[in-house]
């Protein structure tokens, strides 16, 4: 078992990754969560029928009374009012204080589920089991949860850390391949802003074959890059931004496609690539940096470069969380494994893109 913890004042926690920790799950929560009777656990239709039996069994047998709520598949799931459904369905499970809840699923799961747990009853524990790719190495760790508007994602949510993340690697088994390729997105992510050698070392490795025989590895580096961040800056006013390289053109591709044409992996690959190129034409990038970048995604079937109007561009800029009256910050490369954060006015940003 490879294991990390992070360290937060008051609100540490582990990491722990491992093969078949899906049947350990039990042990392992009730380790943090010794005062427990009851967890209501949140899953999708995809995800519960694959491992929700098997959860619940390994959680009843460490003494739990168990609920298994599930949602529709998918970002639509991620709304407020299906965060209202959750938390009449958490009372009349009969959730109190001292319970906890549990997200078994990727990124729409956890940030739902997480944030129900933090509003309900004014705070309960939460458990991440991060079942994708692209949850275990980025959103499952670090405590952001929310939920959409129909203004954009992620616009109402909370820091909520969680007691504990358990990732079972044999999850990923399961995955199409469009899904993998989703979370490798993120993955890459971190060579580019964090560590050039990690960056190499996955673009070495163009096939899923090849990157599952190092996956224990893979999931332990991204989390650790991330636990490191998240120590320094838990509510995302400094380091942590660096994390949302890509994102904030990524955010304006998912708009432009209703959040139904593009996923999130998809989306921040192009816009990675666009951030790259935003970088060059600014002479904070190197040249070629970006068509560095973009091989590494397309020999995993990943998008290099996606269409977007003006107006989505625009939209996505006026709400992005880093921005700060006129202006907003964009993270760009110095070069591929340093990012550096800089601030200009929204239409400088907008005249760069157009």
């Amino acid at each position: 078992m490879k294991t990390l913890t992070v360290a937060l004042p008051g609100r540490s926690y582990d990491i722990l990754i491992e093969r078949n920790l899906l049947d350990r799950a039990g042990e392992r929560v009730r380790a943090v969560c010794s005062r427990a009777e009851r967890l209501f656990v949140v899953t999708d239709s995809n995800v519960g029928p694959l491992y929700g039996a098997r959860l619940k069994k390994s959680l009843a047998a460490a003494g739990f009374s168990v609920a298994i709520h599930t949602v529709p598949a998918g970002e639509g799931a991620k709304c407020a009012s299906r965060l209202a459904q959750l938390w009449e369905a958490m009372m009349e499970f009969g959730l109190t204080r001292t319970d906890a809840v549990i997200a078994l699923g990727g990124g729409v799961v956890g940030d739902l589920a997480g944030f129900a747990a933090a509003t309900i009853l004014r705070g309960v524990d939460f458990v991440q089991i991060p079942t994708t790719l692209l949850s275990q190495v980025d959103s499952s760790v670090g405590g952001k949860v929310a939920v959409d508007l129909d203004h954009g994602k992620n616009l109402a949510g909370a820091f909520w850390q969680p007691r504990l993340v358990l990732m079972d690697p044999d999850a990923l088994d399961t995955l199409p391949d469009a899904t993998f390729a989703d979370g490798m997105a993120e993955v890459i992510k971190y060579g580019c802003i964090f560590n050039q050698a990690f960056f190499n070392f996955l673009a070495a490795r163009p096939e899923r074959t090849r990157l599952m025989e190092e996956i224990e590895y893979i999931l332990y580096t991204c989390c650790d890059l991330k636990r490191i961040v998240v120590e320094e800056d838990e509510r995302d006013t400094g380091a942590r931004m660096l994390l949302n390289f890509g994102h904030t053109l990524g955010h304006a591709y998912e708009l432009a496609g209703q959040y139904e044409t593009w996923t999130h992996g998809q989306a921040v690959a192009a816009g990675m690539v666009k951030a790259a190129g935003v970088g060059e034409k600014l002479g904070v990038t190197p040249a070629g940096t970006g068509t560095a970048i973009a091989g590494a995604l397309a020999s995993l079937g990943l998008p290099t470069e996606i269409s977007c109007p003006g107006e989505d561009y625009a939209a996505a800029i006026g709400l992005d969380k880093k921005g700060a009256g006129a202006d907003i910050t964009v993270i760009l490369l110095e070069e591929l494994g340093r990012a550096v954060p800089c601030r200009m006015p929204k239409s400088k940003l907008l005249e760069e893109l157009v």
